[in-house]
């Protein structure tokens, strides 16, 4: 026995998921009194909770891992958990569900795909696991490994890579032989999708789908239903399989039937916020008379529990079974606006996968969707609607990208296009940083373009979320950034409403939008990302979908926007809910971000246009700094209300930092300062002592005073956010490992230093969402 936790778990809602016993709630159910022979079993309705369950089918859990977010993260995995989501697959066979989870993981494969591996590189992989050791075995096994010999090195159970072994014979296969219809149901039945068999049989995708369909090579649908089918099951929860003769999921069509594709694996940039969408979603479907189909693959969310949808398909959010889901539903209509990314990047496949039948996309439609995302599309339309953008450019090659930073001038925004969270997008300075970019971060060509804007250095970030129905539009929030342009927006620290914006700036982003969405033809939800600078707004992006903060506006308001967006897309108009233009809220509500810093050595936690948050905390209050402050307990940030403050900024920042610390010495703080900072205090009055810096070597210097506990707060910004790992980072490192909060932008720290005063000066009260909506 290693640990015993008498709690629920995490793998609690894994085996709930995988075998439709609700743990929690028959836990629950046990702590008020009932025995287990009491409580029926809601999936077969005949049986009870004393009743284990029987399963025929074999599940695969696969984490979701966030180092593509991390380029200088220690990928090694060990006691330490990384992972920051996971995915669920079902499958009659185990290289059926491991198949179909490598694809639900959304990390750029679509089956145990070849990787580039030297045999040194084997080896080492094998020696100290990493997320690609399972590629590296099948590398391996490609290679003329024996299954025995990799057991052996990996520390594997030999059952599990024969079956791995299976699966590469089935390439060779595939590669080498004639693809009979015979090959093809093999190979099906295996867990290979349509887009693996294309690629290696060297033929079109839609070919294959196409001959599958002639040949009656379609899935069927198995029921989840605790008992191996030894009962008739009541639940409808399904999973696809090619192994079987009969389909479950056959129901009489009596209402109008919506899917709605969820969001997979949580990870960096596509979080549970989308799950709450798609809930929500579900939730305005059934109000309105529908049949709601839900496919997701998370076993960690709400959209998967059983008794959420009308449906629940258990799948992964490929395009081939997204397809067979919705014909298998016969299904009058698809939304894609509330899975995040891997929703809204289906919504073209999926058009003209849907060509000649009835299923319509629900809401903006997929053309209008990518008006947005293409970048020449965008800014047509901008320069007609006059509306402001950065100067920028689109690169396919390197000499394009120099050229286009050249043009627009240093620092300039660099990125992939059609990403969620930021990925691979950076700050580059200079030319010799753009070259560096360019061969590391991303592979640039034709297909995959870089985006390159002006950075707009001091300017005021702003997002807004918003429904429209095609006629009106109505304003949800609009949430000022306290961080300013630079930090990705899922990392900031919103304000809601906008707590420094003068009201005539305010009017003009409601005109804006407004305009904005009735050109996108928008129905249903969109979000902007804006920048103020010397009094002039700019259009960073818009994205006609649900955004990650729809919850935290949602809350903060008491206005569903997710379930309102669902009721529009299905016809409705905003009048109908009394909901036109901007309404602000009289409280704030600020959003923090919660970091993994903690569990991943190696990452610097410094905030870059890459996001790295993996949640969010919400303080409201009437009282902006009270509404802070809350913010920043619930993020697990206690702010001291003393000891000693430790301040090392930039040049830029100094002035603003000198005010901050003479009001944090006004409260009593002690204040720490490196040489320059400490300076620059002096001349302007400000008591405090200077430290050396960690590579001097002198003391004292700041890490042993946090080391000793003298430092209880970290003010730090840095001078180059995409230079070489410095000083700074280690003493940022080790505030985070001794848990010490710290601040890494000015704005930052003036709002810490006025949620310190409040909690210094006043009790922190407490108010229900009720009160706060006038619900009570």
């Amino acid at each position: 026995v290693i640990e015993v936790n008498p709690r629920v778990s995490r793998s609690s809602a894994l085996a709930s998921k995988a075998t439709g016993y609700p743990i929690a709630r028959v836990a629950t159910k046990i702590a008020v009194g009932y025995s287990l022979d009491e409580i029926p079993n809601k999936i077969t309705g005949n049986t009870y909770a004393a009743f284990e369950p029987t399963l025929d089918y074999v599940v695969v859990k696969i984490p979701r891992w966030p180092f593509d977010k991390f380029r200088t993260v220690d990928r090694h995995l060990g006691t330490q958990m990384k992972s920051t989501g996971e995915m669920m697959s079902i499958g009659r066979s185990f290289e059926e569900a491991l198949l179909k989870g490598l694809r639900s993981l959304e990390i750029g494969v679509d089956g145990l795909d070849p990787v580039e591996m030297t045999e040194a590189e084997i080896h080492e992989e094998f020696k100290h696991a990493t997320d690609r050791r399972i590629f590296a075995i099948g590398q391996a096994l490609r290679m003329g490994w024996t299954p025995e010999d990799i057991a052996k090195e990996t520390q594997w159970d030999v059952f599990f890579v024969r079956k791995l072994r299976n699966i590469v014979e089935m390439e060779k296969r595939l590669r080498l032989e004639k693809l009979t219809d015979e090959l093809l149901k093999e190979a099906k039945c295996m867990g290979f999708g349509d887009e693996t068999i294309s690629r290696l049989t060297n033929t079109d995708q839609w070919e294959i789908l196409d001959r599958r369909e002639k040949a009656g090579i379609v899935p069927r649908y198995k029921m989840v239903d605790t008992c191996a089918a030894e009962f008739a099951a009541e639940t409808p929860y399904f999973y696809s399989t090619y192994k079987g003769v009969s389909s479950e999921a056959t129901y009489p069509k009596k209402k109008k039937r919506v899917v709605i594709i969820g969001g997979g694996p949580i990870r960096i940039g596509q979080g549970i916020e989308f799950d709450y969408c798609c809930v929500h979603g579900v939730m305005a479907l059934q109000e309105e008379g529908c049949e709601a189909i839900m496919i997701n693959n998370n076993p960690e969310t709400v959209s998967t529990d059983y008794d959420i949808s009308d449906r629940l398909y258990f799948e992964s959010l490929d395009l081939e079974d997204v397809l067979n889901v919705i014909k298998a539903e016969d299904a009058d209509g698809v939304i894609c606006q509330y899975g995040g990314q891997t929703s809204v990047n289906l919504a073209i496949d999926l058009e003209k996968g849907l060509k000649g039948t009835k299923t319509q996309i629900l809401g903006t439609t997929p053309d209008q969707m990518d008006v947005a995302e293409d970048r020449r599309r965008f800014t047509d339309l901008m320069r007609q609607l006059g509306i402001k953008q950065p100067p920028s450019g689109t690169a396919y090659s390197y000499e394009e990208a120099r050229s286009i930073a050249a043009e627009i001038e240093y620092p300039v925004l660099v990125r992939p296009s059609y990403v969620l969270g930021g990925r691979g997008m950076e700050i580059v300075y200079s030319e010799e940083e753009l070259k560096t970019y360019m061969e590391t971060a991303v592979k640039v060509s034709r297909n995959h373009p870089v985006l390159i804007d002006k950075y707009l250095t001091n300017a005021i970030e702003i997002d807004v979320d918003s429904i429209c129905d095609g006629e009106d539009v109505y304003i949800g929030g609009i949430m000022e950034h306290v961080e300013y342009a630079g930090c990705h927006s899922g990392d900031a620290t919103m304000v809601l409403p906008p707590f420094s914006l003068p009201q005539k700036t305010i009017d003009e982003i409601v005109d804006l939008n407004t305009r904005l969405a009735l050109a996108l033809k928008t129905v249903g939800l969109m979000n902007l990302q804006l920048a103020y600078k010397n009094g002039e707004i700019w259009m960073i992006e818009a994205n006609p979908r649900a955004s990650r903060t729809v919850p935290f506006i949602s809350k903060a308001t008491g206005i569903p926007l997710a379930k309102i967006g669902v009721k529009v897309m299905l016809g409705k108009k905003l009048k109908d809910f009394g909901l036109k233009g901007y309404r602000a809220i009289d409280h704030f509500a600020v959003k923090e971000s919660v970091f993994p810093f903690l569990k991943l050595p190696g990452v610097d936690s410094i905030l870059t246009p890459e996001m790295k948050s993996t949640g969010e905390v919400m303080g409201i209050d009437a009282d902006f700094d009270t509404a802070c402050y809350k913010a920043f307990e619930a993020a697990g940030s206690q702010l001291p209300l003393e000891g000693g403050v430790y301040f090392t900024v930039n040049d830029q920042d100094k002035e603003e930092a000198c005010k901050i610390a003479k009001a944090l010495r006004d409260m009593g703080f002690n204040i720490y300062a490196t040489k320059g900072t400490a300076t620059y205090f002096k001349e302007h009055g400000v008591g405090c002592m200077a430290v050396f810096k960690h590579d001097e070597q002198l003391k004292p210097n700041a890490t042993s005073l946090m080391r000793d506990g003298a430092i209880n707060l970290v003010i730090n910004t840095p001078t180059n956010h995409s230079g070489a790992v410095r000083d700074g980072h280690r003493m940022r490192r080790l505030a985070v490992e001794l848990e010490i909060p710290y601040v890494t932008t000015i704005n930052g720290a003036k709002i810490a230093a006025g949620a310190i005063r409040v909690a210094k000066e006043h009790e922190i009260g407490v108010k229900s969402m009720q009160d706060f909506h006038g619900l009570v």
